[in-house]
């Protein structure tokens, strides 16, 4: 005999990193499998060191990362984990990023800017990433800065059915807090009936992060339930004067719908004060209880990704999952 014939069998390893094992936890509950167990801590120079306890060798191996506040750990840690998955022979190895880091700064606006996010996604390549899945990236052109397959996957169809249930009976409009999210909002006017589109015309100065000036709106929002729809939530500015303008408009009461929430100072006190009647979050990053409101409903995004990682590992068509052609 001139040859072995082996099996060709395939195995679905999960693992968690440290930013939010929780919700790898609860995708492994959907998928029957548990998230690999790891040594994961810091040196005292804060080098991080990550071993994982079973062997990975020829696995399908899915890192779930989510990369929450003290960004630049998680993303170094992801690394670590990819890399040391490739030297334990992992067949393939996806990324799972619910939120996509870096994901702000897409393109150069003046001269001498990075383009971070392409920057993350060489490093996931350099480090051994096959595949990346993520959710609501923030421009669907970062797709095309990872030199392999990339999951976009979107959690509209979870916070709409949520709305669509939570008001049914009630006019509504789908605000764009800006101009860029338009087409965005273009597409929850679609996915719930046809209601009207309005957005926020405001301007930003290049000079100050995270600083918003609102002007006026436009679009059919008095006497209506006003639905803001964004990818984001960061420090709230944008969210809470949108809120401001709509009220002064004469909407009857606004709403915001946002797949992640990261919340940063000083985002609880303004969305706290804020005319928001609710604010419908996913649990693609942590809330922790400092985080917590008593007008933010979370819903969880961990079922739509272990369907995805699902499709992913039977080679199946992650298209399918929103409706599209296999």
């Amino acid at each position: 005999m001139g040859s072995i014939v082996a099996e060709n069998r395939k195995s679905l390893m999960l693992f968690s990193g440290r930013g939010f094992p929780e919700l790898a936890k609860e995708i492994g509950e959907v998928l029957g499998v548990a998230p690999t167990p790891a040594d994961a801590y810091e040196f005292a120079n804060g080098e991080i060191f990550v071993r994982f306890k079973d062997s990975v060798r020829g696995s399908d191996a899915f890192v779930v990362q989510s990369v929450t506040h003290g960004v630049n750990t998680w993303v170094m840690e992801t690394l670590i984990m990819v890399d040391a998955l490739k030297r334990g022979s992992a067949k393939r190895i996806t990324v799972v990023l619910p939120f996509y880091p870096y994901a702000r700064q897409d393109k150069k606006h003046r001269g001498r800017e990075p383009i971070s996010a392409r920057l993350v996604a060489d490093l996931l390549k350099t480090a051994g990433a096959n595949r990346i899945l993520t959710v609501d990236l923030h421009t669907a052109q970062i797709q095309g800065f990872f030199d392999g397959p990339v999951d976009h996957l979107f959690a509209m169809d979870i916070l709409a059915e949520y709305v669509e249930h939570r008001y049914a009976g009630r006019p509504m409009t789908v605000v764009a807090p800006d101009s860029g999210r338009v087409r965005v909002a273009e597409r929850w006017t679609d996915r719930l009936g046809g209601c009207p589109l309005a957005f926020i015309h405001k301007t930003r100065d290049p000079m100050k992060p995270n600083q918003v000036v609102a002007n006026r709106v436009v679009g059919e929002v008095e006497g209506r339930v006003c639905l803001i729809v964004d990818d984001m939530i960061d420090t709230g500015g944008t969210i809470a004067k949108a809120a401001d303008i709509l009220k002064e408009s004469g909407a009857a009461e606004i709403v915001v719908a946002s797949t992640h929430a990261l919340l940063s100072d000083p985002a609880i006190e303004r969305l706290k004060n804020s005319s928001i009647s609710e604010i419908v979050v996913t649990n693609t990053l942590p809330l922790p209880p400092e985080k917590q409101l008593d007008k933010l409903t979370v819903l969880s995004i961990a079922p739509l990704l272990a369907r995805a990682i699902r499709e992913v590992f039977d080679d199946g068509s992650v298209t399918t999952l929103f409706g599209g052609l296999s």
